[in-house]
């Protein structure tokens, strides 16, 4: 029984796959625009952030989306088929669950964030038209 739900639920994944990356695609929209010092601002932050995802995740689809929309450059790296990124997302957050955001403290230390509602809402914080 157990090897059935297996091959339906990989069989759904790999039917639903082509339409949950073509909704990221068609659904980003307009990024936000700011100034060439803003942007400049933003992209240096950026390089302190990291998402650890997977390609098909809704969730992550989630995140990227908030990301394209608030026009950020943030490292993407995928969990699911490289090892050493994996390695690093249990290592450093405690377990393999994406999306996650590994956020670089300026004292040094690191942050993990998991759950994307979490994610999105700490980068419209941070990078939003308010901030």
């Amino acid at each position: 029984m157990r090897m059935v739900i297996r091959f339906f639920f990989r069989t759904l994944r790999l039917i639903l796959t082509p339409f949950v990356l073509l909704s990221e695609k068609l659904g980003n929209g307009r990024p936000l625009e700011r100034s060439p010092a803003e942007q400049q601002e933003a992209d240096a932050a950026c390089e302190q952030l990291v998402l650890y995802q997977f390609k098909t995740c809704p969730f992550c689809v989630k995140v990227r989306k908030q990301i394209a929309r608030l026009n950020l450059k943030i490292e993407k790296r995928d969990a699911q088929h490289n090892e050493t990124h994996r390695a690093e997302l249990e290592q450093g957050g405690g377990q393999v669950k994406v999306p996650c955001l590994r956020i670089s403290n300026p004292d040094g230390s690191e942050t993990w964030m998991y759950e994307s509602s979490d994610i999105n809402a700490w980068l419209e914080q941070r990078f939003g038209k308010a901030a």
